[in-house]
């Protein structure tokens, strides 16, 4: 569940159900999603929050995707255990774990008059057993567990976990951890405190310090009415307790909670922290917060990415695309019916225009649409060539091959009706060594994406819900290619042609019965175009959006342009201006405005 869908669609209709029904509703349908045939790469596919390889790391013996983990506050009944190793973490806390389970008193929730996530006084857990069928294997990532009371339950769950954590409060003296490694067999333990009272119980930290393997520094919570109350801001505190610690101890240290934006996290990192754990501010910021942090943590690496020489080749398969739709406009201003149509109809453009002249307007408009299209999806496919694969950006790779791939494949939809496009099929011919020569060249492109996000400033906040509009464009473009692409080859006409054409298709068969093909491999040709730079707009929404990204920002502007002045401006050209036929390009217009105007302060460069 990406932010663009958690903040403008989700959070607000969840927070509103009783109890804890809208994270579980949430937790258990991501879960469900990830287990089903293709689940794990659809939700790679929505949110792409896999982190690069360069932030990776060894610690307790164990191997991190991301220093970036989820405090078990989050899902205290592991329903989303499943999902969550899907969404950029490098390890899942569960927990704490007890013996029997323990309903809530009250129910948990996000308090924005306190700034705090409100967890019931008694945490909720399930048990046991129950906790042994939710920690199944395989994993993809380490899962850590918290032992309520450890020294009854380390036996029950010492082969469930990859590591544990104990709280400094549960144990009364240090023949209490010995003991517990001992039954453990070893495995890592990380003892936990809050920040506040590292002061206080620094003496007995110390000595137990030498039987674990790690620390880990809470946020402080207060009781207040029966309800735990956490604060989101939290980071002063965990700065003096980890200078403290790591001053005085030589252990790894790993922090829980404090963290409401990536700069928390990338303060506590610069401060000594190995693992972040995420707890309120997961909640407060949204799901796509590890995704920021780690792009953030990629930023500060500041590393100089090698260029790939290949990316030439797919920079000229776009050219080549935004020049053959030139080519095509400029035919669908003059002559719209080429050589090889007369020939083929047995008829000259003449004779067409002389029977019927919107039936010649019709067909320039289905072939300025479809020049328009290709004009605008060369273009995408020239910026993703120049800002992204050029530099091993994955994500621009995966863009550009499902959009060039789709787009090969809609050659077959002009078959349908036995009429073969000769400039088309030209077009196919020149594309394919370019693209086949920038596929091979470039599939050393793994790199993820930096991005200088750093907090929940007002235009990141925007920019969510404005990634939404540009999600819904995409998909908007997706789905009208393949209702376009479905009429061109089965019933060719909606009814406001014919009321336009003033003609039906058996006049028209009674004219020339080769029309209807040569009209139909135009429509169906369209339909593919718009569905393949329909996956360009939708991929570029879904992964490209990251702060400061000015070519992005461009892209959409200048992308946009050609496509919509064709769509639109087209029909009032030939006079085909039907409302209710118009109001899907009016729809996809308002999106486009509404995104740009929203997005032009988050894109803008930053220094």
């Amino acid at each position: 569940m990406p932010d663009w869908s958690y903040h403008p669609l989700f959070k607000p209709w969840l927070s509103i159900l009783p109890g804890n029904a809208g994270r579980e509703i949430i937790h258990r349908g991501m879960s469900a999603i990830s287990q089903l045939p293709g689940g794990r790469p659809f939700i790679e596919f929505l949110g792409h929050m896999s982190p690069s390889e360069k932030l990776n790391r060894k610690l307790f013996g164990l191997h991190f995707d991301s220093p970036v983990a989820l405090s078990g506050k989050i899902d205290p009944r592991l329903s989303g255990i499943k999902a969550f190793q899907n969404l950029g973490f490098g390890a899942i806390e569960a927990g704490p774990i007890t013996r029997f389970p323990r309903e809530p008193e009250t129910s948990a929730f996000l308090s924005k008059a306190n700034d705090a996530l409100i967890l019931p006084e008694h945490t909720e857990t399930i048990g046991l057993t129950a906790t042994k069928s939710k920690l199944t294997k395989p994993r993809t990532v380490p899962v850590l567990i918290r032992l309520e009371e450890p020294l009854i339950l380390a036996q029950h769950l010492k082969d469930e976990g990859d590591a544990y954590i104990i709280e400094i409060d549960s144990i009364e003296s240090i023949w209490d951890l010995t003991h517990i490694k001992t039954v453990l067999e070893n495995k890592p333990i990380l003892l936990a405190i809050s920040h506040s009272t590292v002061d206080d119980n620094f003496l007995k930290l110390k000595s137990a310090s030498h039987f674990v393997d790690g620390i880990m520094i809470e946020e402080d919570r207060t009781l207040i009415n029966g309800k735990q109350v956490l604060p989101l801001q939290q980071i002063d505190g965990m700065f003096h307790a980890l200078n403290i610690i790591k001053n005085e101890i030589d252990l790894p240290v790993v922090t829980s909670g404090g963290v409401d934006e990536p700069a928390d996290a990338l303060s506590l990192f610069k401060s000594g922290a190995e693992l972040v754990f995420l707890s309120g501010g997961y909640v407060a910021s949204g799901p796509g917060l590890p995704k920021r942090i780690n792009e953030a943590l990629l930023d500060e690496l500041g590393d100089k990415r090698k260029e790939l020489a290949g990316w030439i080749w797919y920079w000229l398969f776009g050219l080549f695309i935004l020049l053959g739709g030139a080519l095509i406009l400029f035919f669908s201003f003059t002559k719209v019916i080429l050589s090889y149509d007369e020939a083929f109809m047995q008829m000259t453009r003449l004779e067409l225009m002389a029977y019927n002249p919107n039936l010649y307007k019709f067909m320039s408009h289905d072939r300025m649409t479809l020049a328009g299209t290709m004009i605008s999806g060369g273009f995408i496919y020239m910026q993703l060539a120049r800002y992204g694969i050029r530099y091993g950006i994955h994500w621009a790779k995966r863009a550009f091959d499902i959009g060039a791939i789709t787009g090969f494949l809609g050659i077959l939809l002009f078959l349908g009706f036995g009429y073969w496009d000769c400039l088309h099929g030209l077009l196919w011919l020149v594309l394919l060594p370019f693209y086949i020569a920038g596929y091979i060249k470039t599939r050393s492109a793994d790199q993820s994406p930096s991005s200088k996000n750093r907090t929940n400033h007002s235009s990141w906040k925007k920019a969510v819900y404005d990634q939404l509009l540009f999600v819904i464009l995409g998909f908007s473009f997706v789905l009208g290619g393949i209702v376009i692409s479905t009429i061109g080859v089965t019933s060719v006409f909606v009814d406001t042609d014919l009321t336009y054409i003033c003609m039906t298709p058996d006049q028209m068969n009674e004219l020339n019965e080769k029309l209807i093909p040569v009209i139909a491999h135009d429509r169906a040709g369209f339909g593919s175009a718009l569905f393949s730079v329909g996956l360009l707009v939708l991929t570029l929404s879904l992964w490209g959006f990251h702060e400061g990204s000015a070519w992005v920002w461009r892209t959409y502007l200048i992308g946009g342009i050609p496509a919509f002045a064709a769509g639109i401006f087209t029909h009032l050209y030939i006079g085909y201006i039907d409302f209710i036929h118009l109001l899907p390009a009016y729809f996809a217009l308002a999106l486009y405005i509404g995104g740009l105007w929203l997005t032009k302060d988050y894109f803008r460069p930053k220094s």
